[in-house]
């Protein structure tokens, strides 16, 4: 009898995971037998295909391994390949009042171009009203093709609202914040924060690093505080920045081979680094932090991080939608296993609550250690000389 549109759907799920998945043992269950239950259920439609999915996939009891609707595959395909078409906007909910803020206009871009400024409020996108919309809803609407024009009702302190005609572009999303700093000892400092591992991480970061070395930076600070991570590849490139030479990762498939990953150098910057990280440093900033740890070549200070030491693979499925499997499991140089246990900083400093604007300021005391660890080194002591 031949399958269902729906049917074909949940097989295709199947073999992926049968041919890929990490655990051979599919979570100590018969997994010929759970794709027979499935499929003898009533799959009517689309929607209950996805839910027959999201249950099969349940059972493997892996968060990562996960089904996404169409929708979700290309948002998740937007932010790791680092560039999308819109207006230029990071957003956020205000946590206070609930309204859609603007955070910052994405420099050069067509919403800075147009005069909407940080804190702007959102009221409506297209006449529709933002109240009732997720991040993602509100992101969605103002994404389009190029050339094509978005009207956002925008309320400002002081100025009531105002209506903006703003023209979509392509967009480069850029992970990398670069200032230099200077230490209370007068030492110039690159501080550095990287918010995801995107396809434009390593390339913004050695665009930075090189700036920073050019104004005289004699020593970093890496920010990986809730950088939940992004492409494997983009996190083994930027540890290759700062590594002259050494192992990055190890991974380990079900077969129990092992792979690695190694940097060749030169490294941009021999100068003292400290890396910055807490409870939401996740996956591929774990491996940056493992590699800076382990080769002796970076300090950590903060909170132990997440403890995601799990490689997923991203399938698209003939219908538009997606599907993440976890296929390998990576260790840091020195063979440590950090999946579900985290990466522990050489220095715990807790976090405490602060906003956006107090990072890397006086109440940021994690940044403070760091900044105490670089004056007693007596490297960045003798280059202030």
């Amino acid at each position: 009898m031949a399958l269902t549109e729906e049917q074909k759907l949940v097989t295709e799920v199947w073999r992926i995971v049968n041919r890929t998945y990490l655990d051979d043992t599919f979570n100590h269950q018969n997994w010929a037998a759970v794709r027979q239950k499935v499929l003898s259920a009533a799959l009517t439609d689309q929607k209950a295909a996805y839910a027959a999915i999201g249950k099969m996939l349940k059972s493997l009891n892996d968060p990562f391994t996960r089904f996404l609707d169409p929708e979700q595959y290309r948002s998740l395909q937007v932010n790791t390949s680092g560039e999308l078409t819109g207006v230029g906007l990071q957003i956020a909910l205000d946590q206070q009042t609930g309204k859609l803020e603007v955070v910052t206009p994405i420099s050069g871009s067509p919403a800075e171009k147009a005069g909407i400024r940080p804190r702007d409020r959102i009221v409506k996108i297209e006449g529709v009203s933002t109240e009732n919309l997720t991040l993602d809803e509100a992101a969605t609407r103002m994404r389009g093709p190029i050339g094509s024009l978005v009207t956002l009702l925008i309320e400002r302190d002081g100025e009531g609202q105002k209506e903006f005609r703003v023209p979509r572009d392509r967009i480069s999303l850029n992970p990398v914040v670069a200032e230099l700093r200077t230490s209370p000892q007068g030492v110039p400092l690159g501080y550095i924060r990287l918010t995801q591992f995107n396809a434009n991480a390593p390339m913004e970061l050695a665009h930075a690093i090189n700036n920073l070395e050019k104004k005289g930076a004699a020593a970093y600070i890496l920010d990986l505080r809730n950088n939940p991570g992004g492409l494997l590849q983009a996190g083994i490139e930027v540890a290759r920045l700062w590594l002259n030479s050494g192992t990055i990762v190890y991974t380990v498939n079900r077969q129990g081979i092992q792979g690695s990953f190694e940097s060749f150098g030169p490294a941009l910057t021999d100068d003292p680094l400290v890396v910055l990280v807490n409870q939401g440093t996740a996956s591929a900033s774990e491996i940056l932090a493992g590699a800076l740890q382990d080769n002796g070549r970076a300090t950590l200070v903060g909170e132990t991080t997440f403890g995601k030491g799990l490689i997923q693979s991203l399938f698209e499925l003939s219908d538009g939608s997606g599907l993440a499997v976890t296929i390998a499991k990576y260790e840091t140089p020195n063979h440590k296993d950090i999946n579900k246990l985290g990466i522990k900083p050489d220095q715990i400093v807790a976090s405490e609550p602060i906003t956006r604007e107090q990072i890397g300021t006086e109440l940021d005391h994690q940044f403070q250690t760091a900044l105490e660890l670089l004056a007693k080194n007596s490297v960045v002591a003798a280059k202030a000389a």
